[in-house]
């Protein structure tokens, strides 16, 4: 695929960040298993993923706003257009030193989504979109599945953790829905959760409360790899909101009713 100038330097921010991101990765196994210390660590190594992030991004676009999850938002002088980043989505995986975590950046123009980029840099996978332009992995081109049973179809979601209020509708969610299908995943970072409908390895995935950094990018990828997503209650914008379903365009309609009640 080749991209525009604003998705060639996400996808080198998202590198490089990347590659810092997995050099302290390595670390991780040699840290005391104790909260302070290793989430003290991996704190600094989200902080400074951001820092280059940033860097790289605003020195190509320095009008642009940004909203990060480890620093306070800037208005740009353009105020039309905005980064969304995600240094570390996965930061829970990246203590217990799983290696299931990734870099989200996003690009809004006036209020809408119009590129994204995740990077899996534990499995060298690279997903990029652009509104009109289609997803990517790589150099492959990417479509959801076209399974249109739920029982064949595996999903993912969130799990609450630390007593969140909202566990409660998890637990409803899933006592509709696992009957119904082949299973469900909880694999610990919403963007790669996004990324694997978009590659059509899930149907299908709904979360709540969640932030805009943690799902923008990845709302587009499922988007232009032709599934469907909305906000978890009808007519709501799934980035503004958190709370969202994503589905192939098969099962998305079935799906949605069952998730929705």
């Amino acid at each position: 695929m080749q991209g525009s100038a604003n998705l060639n330097v996400m996808i080198k921010a998202a590198r490089a960040a990347g590659r810092s991101l997995a050099k302290d990765f390595r670390e991780v196994e040699n840290l005391q298993v104790s909260s302070k210390g290793a989430g003290d660590f991996v704190s600094r190594a989200d902080i400074a993923a951001e820092r280059i992030v940033r860097d790289i991004l605003m020195e190509a676009r320095p009008n642009y706003g940004w909203v990060g999850e480890e620093s306070e938002a800037v208005e740009g002088k353009d105020p039309t257009r905005r980064w969304i980043v995600d240094p570390l989505d996965g930061t829970t995986n990246f203590l217990h030193g799983l290696p299931h975590w990734s870099v989200s950046i996003a690009l809004e123009h006036k209020g809408e989504i119009v590129a994204g980029v995740i990077f899996d840099p534990a499995k060298d996978e690279m997903y990029q979109a652009e509104k009109g332009q289609g997803a990517w992995m790589n150099a492959s081109r990417l479509r959801v599945s076209d399974r249109k049973k739920l029982i064949e179809s595996v999903f993912a979601t969130g799990i609450p953790f630390g007593g969140r209020s909202d566990l409660p509708q998890t637990l409803q969610d899933l006592a509709r829905v696992m009957p119904t299908c082949a299973g469900v995943r909880r694999f610990g970072s919403a963007a790669l959760d996004f990324a694997y409908v978009a590659a059509g390895r899930y149907e299908g995935f709904w979360e709540r409360n969640l932030n805009a950094w943690d799902i923008a990018a990845g709302v587009l990828l499922v988007r232009e790899a032709g599934g469907f997503v909305e906000g978890l209650e009808a007519g709501t914008d799934p980035v503004e909101t958190g709370a969202f379903i994503a589905a192939n365009a098969s099962i998305f309609e079935t799906f949605s009713k069952l998730i929705r009640g």
